[in-house]
């Protein structure tokens, strides 16, 4: 039997500047990051019974079950005390309903940083949720998944009697997961030999280089 994964169209959309290596006949070459849109056509195989779920593409697509009106989406991270981490994510977010064009999606961090899950759950049902769908933006079913935000995400909820909620898969093994992390490291690559400027991650801690280890013996 032959198993999919349900395409996601509208997906990875790097934040980093495109940028442009120089060929040998004069013209620019594009190099990571950079805009990616796959096909709607594209066909996923199904990579571990575990981490990947099977989906029929043609049965399973936007509009049919996907997100609606009366949904509200809540992207959560684990949340850091490093202020530019949390800042991330709410650009991540606003990437991603500019993308999707879904009406209610707010960020929320799992632990220490605000907004927490009950603070995005409420501003969800306020602008007028019927259902909550709470997306981890993790990459594996660790302890964080199976437990942690379950247990937030339910206490959110007693608020809201009423109210469904859905806590998500996290990214799991996804072959679209292969190029964004192929785009950091040839953005990487690239700014090591001098070609492009630092990414936004990266700028200013000047960690973007070879280190070495001399040796104490």
């Amino acid at each position: 039997m032959s198993l999919k994964l349900l395409s996601c169209n509208q997906w990875v959309h790097l934040q980093s500047p495109v940028s442009f290596l120089p060929t040998a006949k004069g013209s620019r070459t594009e190099v990571a990051p950079r805009y990616f849109n796959p096909p709607k056509s594209i066909q996923l195989k199904r990579l571990s019974p575990s981490l990947c779920f099977p989906m029929d593409q043609k049965s399973v697509h936007e509009g049919a079950f996907g997100v609606g009106q009366k949904d509200g989406v809540i992207i959560v991270d684990h949340g850091s005390r490093r202020k530019e981490s949390n800042i991330l994510l709410n650009e991540f977010v606003l990437m991603f309903k500019s993308r999707t064009g879904y009406p209610i999606v707010e960020p929320a961090h799992m632990e220490l940083a605000e907004p927490s899950i009950k603070d995005a759950f409420d501003l969800c049902v306020q602008q007028g949720a019927n259902r909550v769908i709470i997306s981890p933006f993790f990459l594996f079913p660790g302890r964080h998944w199976h437990q942690d935000i379950p247990v937030l995400a339910g206490a959110a909820a007693l608020e809201h009697p009423g109210i469904n909620y859905l806590v998500t898969a996290p990214l799991g093994l996804h072959e679209l997961l292969v190029d964004v992390v192929k785009d950091r490291i040839d953005y990487c690559l690239s700014h090591v030999a001098g070609q492009v400027e630092e990414c936004a991650v990266c700028a200013g801690t000047g960690r973007c280089k070879f280190k070495v280890q001399n040796s104490e013996m």
